[in-house]
């Protein structure tokens, strides 16, 4: 790092994050989410959580957008960015982090509330001792 291209702009991610959250489906938690996943060819793939009556069935925001870029050919990502409401930021579920354990372990996440509430961390101090693929072998 260090060069300007190695730079990441948080409040791009921070807008799409936003514009998705603005379509999540939470008609029963109203707890609204929006993602956003840059990719390293700096593209960024938004997603939005989808509830359901089934609650099992839920989709996170954070899987939305994997879900997406995956389906768009994309595997390597550079950041993703959480947007939550509440007093302190929501930051992604087990489930989400062991998806961002396999397909981005090394990346940035930043989680902000929509007022603004920031926490920076990482996929290793969201998840220590992730179940990889090295346990496999």
């Amino acid at each position: 790092g260090g060069r300007v291209s190695d730079v990441i702009d948080w409040s791009e991610l921070r807008h799409a994050a936003a514009l998705a959250r603005e379509h999540a489906y939470a008609p029963y938690s109203h707890y609204k989410v929006g993602a956003a996943l840059l990719d390293t060819s700096g593209r960024i793939h938004a997603g939005a959580n989808v509830e359901n009556a089934s609650y099992g069935l839920c989709l996170c925001a954070e899987r939305s957008a994997f879900g997406r870029a995956i389906s768009d050919g994309v595997t390597a990502f550079r950041a993703i960015f959480v947007l939550t409401q509440g007093e302190a930021p929501g930051t992604p579920c087990g489930m989400c982090r062991q998806v961002l354990a396999e397909l981005a372990p090394s990346i940035p996440v930043r989680c902000e509330t929509v007022g603004g509430a920031r926490l920076d961390t990482s996929v290793a101090a969201l998840l220590p001792f992730a179940f990889d693929a090295e346990k496999l072998k």
